[in-house]
């Protein structure tokens, strides 16, 4: 029997994955969305986690904004999430605004067949639809530098690839970062147990202030807030990301290098500066891997020296390449445009290739930092859902009522 051919296929069951089913499913699209929901955030973040993000910034999207983050979980200013409660809410937002139409199989491969995406899933089901929307997250682009290329993956691994703090206790751990995801994985090994070392570049760590909920008027000109922090640029970035689009390539790149660089939140410092050893202006130069890991190190001076460690984290955080989006067959991977390593999306996050869309992290180089974050799904969905309607259905009133 010929598999039906659907409307829409999300691949990613994250934030940005059911954000988009859900207002797609609201659009009268006939959608199916495969994969584990809230996968990365169950299983590829540490735990005991809170989210750096502001709880109100840090909303799922439906269409009548029903199923925002303080419909499932009440919470004080400037209280963190915890990552668990996150993810749990993100399956109260599935069961809600989703239903039936996600399906847990995991999507092997995605290709071109006679004009439609074929999706190729772990259950070994095949599925034909006539567009495909590839809301992956983070994990394909995680990054790890050069100088660890070395060690085998038993002795070094990435800050997402790891679950539980305590398989590490007792151990000597060194962490390479001085980001949030580098303190925060510190502190939760250092508190489990293990001795852990923090590894930077920069001469001093940065550490976010301690929100006030109350402010002048004259603070709230100077510097409003945003889902991206405060500031008159952030609020750019965050409920403008279409203009962001339209700036050169070079000044875009440089907003989501720079904006919200690296710093710990407020909420961690306590904690981190009694439980971990830091050694900054440090350069890691290179690795080798003999009875533990012994590492090469340079300072601000130029000068050498070695540690040696049974493990390493980089908690050097994530690059975009069109290259590592694997589950994309060769050929259609081939085919999309790229400005070096991004892809080059229209204003409704579509790839060179027509009906192919790519949300979350792999559009950040071009519609800017909200789409690192979670404050970046409403934007996406509704954007994209207009485009697969206007696509799919044609211009219809009643169609788009709700986009």
């Amino acid at each position: 029997m010929r598999t039906p051919v659907i409307d829409v296929a999300i691949v990613g069951a994250g934030p940005y994955g059911l954000s988009l089913a859900a207002h797609a499913l609201d659009a009268g699209l006939d959608v199916r969305i495969f994969g584990r929901p809230m996968h990365a955030w169950e299983r590829h973040m540490p735990r005991g986690m809170l989210l750096k993000s502001e709880p109100d910034a840090s909303h799922l999207s439906d269409p009548a904004r029903r199923y925002g983050l303080d419909a499932f979980h009440r919470h004080s200013y400037g209280d963190p999430v915890p990552v668990e409660t996150f993810a749990a809410y993100g399956n109260w937002f599935r069961t809600r605004a989703v239903g039936g139409a996600l399906e847990e199989s995991e999507v092997t491969a995605v290709g071109l067949e006679d004009g439609l995406f074929a999706l190729t899933l772990t259950s070994g089901e095949f599925v034909p639809a006539r567009t495909a929307v590839l809301a992956l997250g983070f994990l394909p682009f995680a990054h790890r530098p050069g100088s660890l290329a070395a060690l085998p993956p038993e002795v070094s691994t990435h800050s997402s690839d790891h679950r539980e703090p305590s398989a590490f206790a007792g151990r000597d751990v060194t962490v390479v970062g001085a980001g949030q995801s580098a303190l925060e994985t510190a502190t939760l090994l250092a508190e489990a147990g293990a001795s852990v070392r923090i590894l930077a570049r920069t001469g001093t760590l940065a550490w976010n202030d301690v929100p006030a909920e109350h402010r002048s008027m004259m603070s709230r000109i100077r510097a409003p807030r945003s889902a991206l922090g405060s500031g008159w640029p952030s609020v750019a970035w965050s409920r403008l990301p279409g203009a962001v689009r339209y700036l050169p390539e070079a000044a875009r790149s440089h907003i989501v290098r720079t904006t919200l660089g690296p710093a710990g939140s407020w909420w961690l410092r306590e904690r981190f500066d009694r439980a971990v050893t830091v050694a900054l202006a440090t350069r890691l130069m290179a690795a080798e891997h003999r009875d533990g890991v012994r590492l090469h190190l340079r300072d601000a001076t130029g000068t050498g020296t070695t540690v040696d460690t049974e493990h390493v984290i980089a908690a050097t955080g994530y690059r975009v390449d069109v290259a590592r989006i694997g589950i994309l067959r060769e050929d259609l991977r081939g085919a999309v445009a790229s400005s070096g390593a991004s892809p080059r999306l229209t204003r409704a996050f579509e790839t060179s290739v027509p009906g192919l869309h790519l949300v979350g992290l792999a559009a950040a180089p071009t519609f800017g930092p909200a789409m690192r974050f979670v404050c970046g799904c409403h934007f996406a969905a509704r954007r994209v859902t207009r485009e697969l309607v206007n696509r799919l259905r044609g211009p219809s009133r009643t169609a788009t009522k709700h986009i």
